[in-house]
């Protein structure tokens, strides 16, 4: 009966590993059709590649809420047929939050799709190299890895990491709402194109606070002590 009980709980741990690199797949996409890159199968005009890319981040936003699904399921299956208790309560309670927050974030990545999707690519040229907001989509990737390798191995010192990581991204995030105050004053024909910009850098910010929670629920998983209060407030 342990046996099974092991192995599942291995499962559990292979499909948040999927699901977390899934997550990081659609940051790297939406940072991608904003650079409107020609790399991988994208071929075409500058237009066309994005929108693959955008076709491409709303099919994974999709697999990520089925593999939501799919967890979920299995959490309710150890709950139900295993009965466990103590720190294996913990792991699978805190699966059942992570996971509600990298749905979020396949979410938000599809949000920032959407508003790629109407920018003109002239303005994504002329003002994303100079606002510093592919430095906030490395960041939160970065930080989606760190929050889920803390939990798959346990690693509490890593989990504390993504939590401070979350200032570096909120730092950031203000830089970048001071640059794109001062792009407005000095081209105010393209203040709309601008604003798409910040509430760009804001669903970053906001998938930052989003891994800080699966990190927490880490720390609570090891430790039986949730620490943040706050984190019901943040990244809705």
């Amino acid at each position: 009966m342990r046996n099974r009980y092991d192995r599942q709980l291995s499962t559990l741990n292979e499909m948040l590993i999927r699901m977390g690199s899934t997550c990081e797949d659609a940051i790297s996409q939406v940072a991608l059709a904003m650079q409107g890159k020609k790399e991988n199968a994208f071929e075409g005009t500058d237009s066309d590649i994005t929108a693959r890319i955008i076709e491409k981040v709303h099919q994974t936003e999709s697999e990520i809420d089925q593999m939501e699904k799919d967890i979920e399921s299995l959490c309710l299956k150890l709950l139900l047929q295993q009965q466990p208790v103590a720190t294996d309560l913990r792991v699978i309670s805190a699966a059942l939050k992570m996971i509600s927050d990298l749905e979020r974030i396949g979410d938000q990545c599809s949000d920032i799709a959407d508003i790629v999707t109407f920018l003109s690519s002239d303005h994504v040229k002329n003002f994303s190299s100079s606002v510093n907001i592919q430095e906030m989509a490395a960041a939160t990737m970065k930080m989606v890895t760190m929050a889920v390798d803390s939990f798959v191995n346990r690693n509490q010192v890593l989990a504390e990491g993504v939590i401070k990581a979350d200032d570096h991204v909120d730092e950031l995030f203000m830089g970048v709402k001071r640059e794109i105050i001062d792009l407005i004053g000095k081209n105010p024909d393209s203040g709309e194109a601008l604003l798409d910009l910040l509430m760009i850098a804001k669903y970053f910010e906001r998938i930052g606070d989003h891994a800080t929670n699966v990190a927490e629920w880490v720390v609570f998983s090891i430790t039986g002590v949730h620490t943040d209060g706050n984190t019901a407030s943040r990244a809705h």
